[in-house]
């Protein structure tokens, strides 16, 4: 599937969208440049699924959580350097909690995900602020 958004706000309420039809355990899988809307769609996400707190993004932290009717834990793989660094953070304890993991930058950890995920990837659109999400793995569409 695949949806054009033309702001920041579109992005995050496209986020919101997709996070009704995620279900505790799953991967989100974000790939996309700097500056793509990784973040502004996780804050939809977290929207969506009843999450509380403000979302920032976790590069200097690498994983945040939010506490919500389904978990949200928001990665930022930008600075890892291989998905073993990924499993000294508690990946698989993560997995295991029951929320939603949103991964940006997961292409650095691929081979940490499990094998269904919910990719997406974000990139520039035809204008300068807009972006196009194409989002693959979902059984239904949005």
């Amino acid at each position: 599937m695949r949806y054009t958004s033309h702001s920041v706000s579109d992005t995050e309420a496209f986020g919101e969208r997709l996070a009704r039809r995620l279900r505790p355990g799953d991967v989100v899988a974000f790939t996309g440049a700097l500056g793509m809307g990784k973040t502004a769609l996780t804050r939809g996400l977290a929207r969506g699924l009843g999450c509380r707190g403000r979302v920032t993004s976790p590069t200097f932290t690498i994983v945040n959580e939010y506490d919500g009717e389904t978990p949200l834990f928001h990665f930022d793989l930008y600075r890892l350097g291989s998905a073993d660094e990924l499993y000294d953070i508690g990946w698989d304890d993560y997995l295991a909690r029951g929320g939603v993991c949103a991964v940006e930058w997961s292409e650095r950890a691929a081979s940490a995900l499990p094998e269904h995920i919910v990719s997406v990837e974000l990139a520039r659109g035809a204008d300068d602020g807009s972006r196009v999400i194409t989002v693959e793995g979902l059984e239904e569409e949005l």
